[in-house]
């Protein structure tokens, strides 16, 4: 990474990596947590409704729209797509890794992008009438650029939609410093990119291909040559991490300039993905919460159904924009 201290690959000597997955091979032995307790009560979500809910639901359908709100079956959907947000995918529902907690689809060969998918998406849209868009897709490691350039395109499609604010969830495109020049360059409001989980748990939850560091850079380069940008990240909680390992990673996060934290419970897509080690409580959350805020994050999202793109984060988000909008435009008004 250069100057920033961040060359794409993991610290992490031979012996960490070696350890982590001696973690997880015992992990998997004794199974995480017992199998068939159920969830805590601090889990349970109702049945999602409501006009403006059914409304989006039946228009994504239409319109043939890959979303995480169904392909992840988020908890949060109600509350989103009722409130005016919407997280969408580019580039398929077929990912070129396999990260150890996530249930998507996976090959090594995806089908061909779409040239015409960024047109089509704002369209939809503009359809939807919504004031805040998520998009965020698979992994495509098949293409030269990781998608960089088609994410571009969708945004600078979004962007001439009036009012509509769009946040990226993006790959971390191998690390390749150009790739996230080009989504900077569209002009996106909100960047992230999830650092996922600790240091010592990375190799065994994230695919080989991803990195701690490397999720660093990407969020260091962003906020280095774009830092008009709000930058974000996401943490899963409940695979087996400690304390002190993620107050280390907010510091790490921190210190590359990320703005926003949103912090969840990991929940087992199924029986073949990593085991669910602990149920973190709505106490500990706060307390997560609390060490995020001392550490200087603009804002933080804990708790245990909050995911990567929730819907209270983004109210604050819409806030923080407007903000920075209203700096500048005083800032150009005192030049002049």
């Amino acid at each position: 990474m250069g100057s920033e201290g961040y060359d794409g690959g993991d610290r992490a000597d031979g012996g960490d990596a070696v350890r982590a997955r001696r973690d997880l091979a015992m992990q998997l032995k004794v199974g995480g947590l017992p199998t068939g307790v159920k969830k805590p009560p601090w889990l349970r979500v109702g049945v999602p409704g409501g006009e403006r809910y059914q409304r989006v639901r039946e228009t994504l359908r239409t319109l043939r729209l890959h979303t995480v709100c169904q392909e992840a079956h988020c908890p949060n959907v109600a509350e989103c797509w009722g409130g005016g947000t919407a997280t969408v995918m580019l580039m398929g529902d077929v990912c070129t890794r396999g990260c150890r907690f996530c249930n998507v689809k996976t090959a090594a060969h995806p089908p061909a992008l779409d040239p015409d998918e960024p047109r089509h998406l704002a369209e939809a849209i503009q359809t939807l009438h919504l004031d805040y868009i998520v998009v965020t897709s698979v992994d495509r490691d098949d293409l030269p650029d990781g998608g960089a350039a088609h994410f571009a395109h969708a945004i600078l499609r979004l962007k001439q939609i009036p009012g509509l604010l769009v946040e990226v969830l993006t790959p971390d495109f191998r690390g390749d410093v150009e790739a996230v020049r080009k989504v900077g360059r569209a002009g996106p409001d909100v960047f992230a990119n999830n650092i996922e989980t600790v240091r010592r748990l990375t190799p065994v939850v994230r695919d080989q291909k991803a990195g701690y560091d490397q999720t660093l850079a990407v969020l260091a380069r962003m906020k280095l040559e774009f830092p008009g940008v709000v930058t974000k990240s996401s943490i899963m909680v409940g695979l087996g991490e400690r304390g002190d390992e993620l107050e280390q990673t907010m510091g790490d996060l921190r210190a590359v300039g990320v703005d926003i934290l949103t912090i969840g419970q990991y929940l087992r897509p199924s029986a073949w993905h990593l085991p669910v080690m602990q149920w973190v409580t709505p106490e500990q959350f706060q307390a997560y919460k609390g060490m995020g805020e001392a550490r200087g994050f603009r804002y933080v999202a804990s708790g245990p159904l909050v995911r990567s793109s929730y819907r209270a984060a983004e109210l604050f988000l819409r806030g923080e924009i407007a903000s920075r909008s209203a700096d500048r435009r005083g800032e150009a008004k005192d030049a002049t």
